[in-house]
């Protein structure tokens, strides 16, 4: 993850920059693709914060995951009201920050909502992740971490 977002600062869903070298290191990352306005996205971002809350709440220790909101809405009021309404604890890059462009083009993003999951490298281990969530649950992300390289002692 360090080379996807070298250089640049995330937000947490609170509003703080955060240095995503730290918050990113040894995780499985969710690229989440979304925006407010988006119905597909306003019923899939609540099954999402489910299954976030499960991986990093209710296990122990907590899993190696983290998602990164790449938004879509139309201005950085309404990505902020819907990642206070409606997303789980994660991060988001800064509405501003140019290089969405850029991640909708390397990841191929045509349509939103999109969940797209990610290695430390930004070497995609799947772009079907809405799907996988909504059809496995938790059990896609011990798969996930197997494609991700990244040694865990870790068990759902």
């Amino acid at each position: 993850m360090v080379d996807v977002f070298s250089g640049r600062l995330l937000v947490s869903r609170d509003g703080r920059s955060v240095d995503p070298e730290e918050a990113l290191q040894n995780k499985v990352v969710g690229l989440y693709f979304s925006a407010g306005w988006c119905s597909p996205c306003r019923d899939f971002t609540p099954v999402l914060c489910d299954f976030y809350t499960e991986l990093l709440e209710e296990t122990e220790p907590p899993a190696p995951f983290e998602v990164v909101f790449i938004s879509s809405d139309h201005s950085a009021e309404e990505m902020v009201g819907y990642m206070r309404a409606m997303h789980g604890d994660w991060l988001a890059l800064p509405f501003h920050d140019p290089y969405k462009h850029d991640l909708k083009k390397k990841y191929n993003i045509t349509a939103i909502p999109k969940l797209v999951i990610v290695k430390q490298t930004g070497e995609v281990i799947t772009d079907k992740g809405r799907k996988q969530i909504r059809d496995k649950g938790l059990s896609c992300f011990r798969n996930w971490l197997e494609g991700a390289d990244i040694f865990q002692n870790f068990s759902i």
